[in-house]
């Protein structure tokens, strides 16, 4: 059994710097768990620490029944790809894939064996007989994936091993990382600052902020319920708009900016009975994704400030009477431009509430 659990782990540098916080998870076996922050966040740090690389300061590691914290690296059934592939450039594909069969002293046939197999699942085939440098991004990586996975690890780690490939490359092999996935059953652990990365593959996701768990969820439950408001603006794009303001008796929305609050105010009338009564009078930060940002005839009055057409959608920026902009999502039929005054209002149903001076969400 492949699962992972991590209890309480924590990880200092000096007497001053706590890179994790006492991190727990539980890592289903056969489960893709992301962990995704900006840098310095731990995340990487915590994946050292299973792999061997780091010890934890305190805190306990297990791999299905066993305590791994006092076991070298190669003793924890692990495969691992990082950013850097590491590749022998010395060496052929093939030989760069059998290496640590090799080392294990794996039978020649056997060897022979598991390679071809493995090259067939990862498509690099055509590619046995060269050299690393005579191969494209992609498929250094597939190869580095391929060297891993031909020992047949129980659990997979992984460390933003897609960040140095172009836009396009990431995409396909974000499809092949979760098709591989699929077809192993194996353990997936992958680090990545990227939160497009984490939402098109995981089964769940760990969010972690300066050492610290912010929340754990399937892709689905942290973009349409963040704990906080880090999560909130951490995913989706673009980033969600951030409004402080405060609802009246009467259930409508007014709004000031944060900045110069006696000015550039608007007001949005909503359904009382979707505004939580604890929260009516207090000061508060109003999260609404852009895709909740409603642009009509009717509506609080704005200004277009910019335009960015995305082909099968356009976003559309605009001020109304500050510095600060929002962003809604309309229909790529929809033609706007700047200085264009427009309304808008709230999808209420895509509301979410956040304390003004700690960021918790409120209910």
């Amino acid at each position: 059994m492949a699962s992972i659990n991590l209890k309480n782990l924590v990880k200092k540098f000096g007497e001053n710097i706590t890179a994790v916080a006492g991190v727990n998870l539980q890592v289903q076996d056969g489960e893709f768990m992301v962990l995704v922050g900006p840098s310095g966040c731990g995340k990487t740090t915590t994946l050292n620490m299973i792999s061997g690389f780091e010890n934890p300061t305190s805190g306990t590691l297990m791999i299905g029944d066993r305590v791994i914290n006092d076991l070298e690296p190669g003793e924890r059934g692990l495969g691992m790809v990082f950013q850097d592939l590491a590749l022998f450039p010395h060496m052929t594909v093939s030989k760069n894939i059998a290496f640590g069969l090799n080392v294990e002293r794996v039978q020649e046939h056997e060897v022979q064996e598991r390679v071809k197999k493995v090259a067939e699942t990862m498509k690099i085939v055509h590619l046995l007989e060269k050299k690393p440098s005579q191969c494209s991004g992609g498929e250094a990586q597939r190869v580095a994936l391929a060297r891993t996975i031909v020992n047949k690890p129980e659990v997979l780690l992984m460390d933003e091993p897609l960040s140095s490939l172009d836009a396009k490359l990431r995409i396909e092999m974000r499809t092949e990382l979760k098709r591989l996935h699929e077809e192993l059953k194996s353990t997936f652990l992958y680090v990545t600052h990227d939160q497009a990365e984490a939402m098109t593959m995981a089964d769940r996701i760990m969010v972690m902020e300066k050492g610290h768990v912010q929340q754990i969820g399937t892709p689905l439950e942290i973009y349409r319920k963040p704990t906080n408001q880090f999560v909130a603006t951490f995913f989706g794009q673009p980033t969600m708009n951030i409004i402080s303001g405060s609802f009246s008796s009467s259930g409508s929305l007014i709004f000031r900016s944060s900045a110069t609050f006696s000015s550039g105010s608007f007001e949005v009338s909503l359904p009382k009975g979707l505004i939580p009564e604890s929260i009516i009078g207090e000061s508060i930060n109003l999260g609404v994704r852009s895709e909740n940002v409603i642009i009509s005839e009717n509506g609080a009055e704005a200004k277009v400030e910019l335009i960015e057409p995305l082909g099968d959608e356009t976003l559309v920026f605009f001020s109304y009477g500050t510095e600060d902009l929002l962003v809604g999502k309309v229909d790529a039929d929809r033609e706007f431009a700047a200085g264009d005054i427009i309304h808008f209002t709230f999808d209420p149903k895509g509301l979410h509430f956040f304390d003004n001076e700690n960021g918790d969400r409120l209910e």
